[in-house]
């Protein structure tokens, strides 16, 4: 070489750049998402760089769009390029952080199950039984009122059989449920709760809740109200806890 000595100067990284992971990877961490979620960093956690930040803000504007688009199409009808459109992004740019539809759709069933699982994940057997079961009501009741295009994805997934969704399903969702089965089994068999089968309460209290969510046109024509409308959704509240309640208060 002559002159000044050459520098090895490495190519830029493209920014928010971050290694994606294959459909159905997700699973192994959506147990631990579940159980954090709405925790803020803790306070040793480094700062984050404008470009990790904007890289975050830009998947979280795609898995926006593509819920929305995914929960009104489905698997079949919604395509990358809708989903761009509806996520501000271009197809090149999704596709980076997504390599395919595929992989994009279970991200997004993987963001909302986290959502939904939260508030059953949150529960102990140190909690009071009834406050603990009228928290969880409320919570998937608000979620059902908020945010029902996850409910509703959820749903039309397990209606195709799960097929991308199975390993989530075996996976995380089983944790969390067996958890806290075994949560209402010690709250029974320490006289707190009525005999009742653990498994079939939380299927309940997921049909009831989840309801107003799925079937929410058809609550709006048969009652002319829907959760929206905070006088309904208290009375819904209420009658969805005193149902649950009054079948499992020891007698």
């Amino acid at each position: 070489m002559t002159g000044k000595a050459a520098k090895t100067v490495k190519p830029p990284r493209k920014a928010g750049a971050q290694p994606v992971a294959k459909p159905g990877s997700g699973a192994r961490v959506l147990l631990k998402a579940a159980q954090s979620l709405g925790e803020t960093e803790g306070a040793g956690a480094w700062p984050r760089g404008r470009r990790e930040k904007a890289g975050e803000a830009r998947k979280a504007a795609i898995l926006k769009g593509a819920l929305a688009v995914f929960a009104r199409l489905g698997l079949e009808g919604a395509s990358v390029e809708a989903i761009a459109r509806a996520a501000g992004v271009s197809k090149a740019n999704l596709l980076y952080y997504y390599p395919s539809k595929d992989a994009l759709y279970v991200a997004v069933l993987e963001q909302g199950l986290s959502r939904w699982l939260a508030p059953l994940a949150r529960f102990t057997e140190a909690d009071d039984p009834a406050d603990a079961i009228t928290a969880l009501i409320g919570a998937k009741l608000a979620m059902s009122r908020d945010h029902p295009e996850i409910s509703r994805l959820f749903a039309l997934e397990m209606l195709r059989g799960a097929p991308l969704l199975k390993p989530v399903l075996a996976g995380p969702l089983k944790a969390v449920f067996d958890a806290k089965v075994a949560v209402v089994r010690a709250w029974i068999a320490a006289g707190r709760l009525a005999p009742v089968d653990p498994p079939h309460l939380i299927f309940a209290i997921w049909a009831l809740t989840q309801h107003y969510a799925d079937f929410a046109v058809q609550v709006r024509v048969l009652s002319g109200k829907s959760l929206s409308d905070n006088d309904f959704m208290g009375e819904t509240q209420a009658a969805v806890t005193a149902l649950v309640l009054d079948g499992i208060r020891p007698r």
